[in-house]
């Protein structure tokens, strides 16, 4: 507040202010004059200049020409950072004859003092894991909108989880190689205002400490093996040293270790040690095993005498199968021709016939359009007892043709292995136009018939 006299005043509220940079502040402020008086104009100033709000889209005057004089800085830099005062002009008439016009101005002086600060978060940039290490998030004065603020820290522009915090401070205690990031804080309603990141270093010494082998798989004799050593550390390991189990002095020095034309007397347990300036760690043993050519090449013989006899055992199978699928087509074919032809014949037909004697006997028949008719009945017995037969009767006697048919052995008898006859009876038209009969008398073994 600036006290004026004869009532003029000019009052700041608050005087002092202290804000976050690109944050937005309100200077407020109030003026009065004597009565009588008219407001002319208004203005405000810092340093000496008079703050132009029409030229700096940052700046915007919010009081009238009664009494309100706030002005509003937004984005604030640090650069904003001033004593602002407030004056304004006024006149009066004076006379009631001869009026005149008198001007007056005041100037509310001290003016309100402005500071911008930003946000810092500052520790220890480089530490060794183990030890404690306190981060602070700081200003460079009190903010007047939040004098007991409550800080918020982030890691790699991640909240953190569970941070041990009071007031401004962070506390890693103790410090691990997972801890290592950039670290930003912020003013709780001001999330969106971080401090610049702080990059914390934490050395450690080798971790993780492994072997690999390359090639992989089984490793024959007279082949070559490289071993490699990696860890994790900071600063990055410096120094590798390759040992074989149950013996004392080092193998080898460095990353890498090959072992060319490699032997039986090479297998066993493999392990490295890795070193920096922090501390060192072993490795895991890697078991190597080298197995001899012969047995190698013994093994690939017996494989390849496996898939030859699988593969011969395949085709064996395809074979059979596709023999079966012949046969069963052929069979298949052989019973259809068969159905076939006993649907085309009018009267049985007989086959196996083998030993022929034939003979021509006359005998009336009733005439047909010159035309043959030929029927034929076979019988076949095997091994078995034969029966007599006597002569066999016309079977349809009210038909224009008679059938005979004569099969007679005198005696019972044993047959040979496969006994097979039939009588075969041709009808035809001879030379005078007289019927004639053939009948034809098949037999086979040692028996005979009489037809």
């Amino acid at each position: 507040m600036v006290l004026g006299q004869n009532g003029w005043r000019v009052t700041y509220n608050p005087q002092i202010i202290c804000a976050l940079k690109r944050s937005t502040v309100d200077l407020s402020c109030s003026y009065t004059y004597p009565r009588g008086h008219t407001v002319t104009g208004t203005s405000w100033f810092y340093r000496w200049s008079v703050v132009k709000p029409q030229n700096d889209d940052r700046v915007e005057y919010y009081g009238d020409r009664v009494n309100d004089c706030t002005l509003r800085i937004t984005d604030l830099r640090e650069s904003d950072s001033a004593e602002y005062g407030f004056t304004f002009r006024t006149q009066i008439i004076q006379g009631h004859v001869f009026q005149s016009v008198r001007s007056e101005s005041y100037s509310g002086s001290p003016g309100v003092r402005l500071s911008v600060t930003g946000l810092e978060a500052k520790c220890q940039t480089i530490v060794t894991e183990g030890q404690p290490v306190t981060l602070t998030c700081s200003t460079t004065c009190t903010l007047t909108d939040n004098p007991n603020p409550t800080y918020i820290w982030k890691k790699n522009r991640q909240h953190l989880t569970n941070p041990k915090t009071k007031s401004n401070y962070l506390y890693l205690d103790p410090v691990s190689s997972e801890d290592t990031g950039r670290y930003s804080c912020a003013v709780n309603g001001h999330e969106n205002l971080p401090s610049a990141e702080e990059t914390l270093t934490v050395r450690y010494g080798p971790k993780r400490v492994s072997v690999s082998v390359s090639p992989s798989g089984k490793i024959v004799e007279g082949s070559s093996v490289t071993l490699t050593c990696s860890s994790d550390a900071n600063p990055p390991v410096d120094k590798y040293t390759w040992y074989k189990k149950n013996v004392t002095s080092p193998k080898a020095s460095g990353q890498s270790y090959s072992i060319t034309n490699i032997s039986s007397e090479d297998s066993g347990e493999y392990y490295c040690e890795a070193e920096n300036t922090i501390g060192a760690q072993i490795s895991t043993p890697q078991l190597i095993i080298v197995a001899e050519k012969q047995a190698s090449v013994k093994n690939a013989s017996i494989g390849i005498i496996v898939v030859v006899l699988v593969l011969i055992l395949f085709l064996s199978v395809l074979m059979w199968f596709r023999k079966k699928a012949s046969k069963s087509t052929s069979d298949t074919r052989d019973r259809r021709d068969t159905v076939d032809n006993g649907q085309q014949d009018s009267s049985p037909v007989y086959d196996n016939i083998s030993g022929m004697a034939i003979t021509h006997t006359a005998a009336p028949t009733v005439d047909t359009d010159n035309q043959d008719n030929v029927q034929y009945a076979s019988i076949q017995h095997r091994n078995q007892e034969v029966p007599e037969y006597s002569t066999a009767q016309p079977s349809q006697p009210q038909k224009q043709e008679e059938e005979y048919s004569t099969a007679q052995p005198s005696q019972p008898q044993k047959q040979e292995e496969d006994v097979q006859y039939a009588a075969v009876k041709f009808n035809h038209t001879s030379a005078v136009d007289m019927p004639v009969e053939t009948t034809v008398v098949q037999y086979t073994g040692n028996t005979r018939f009489r037809v």
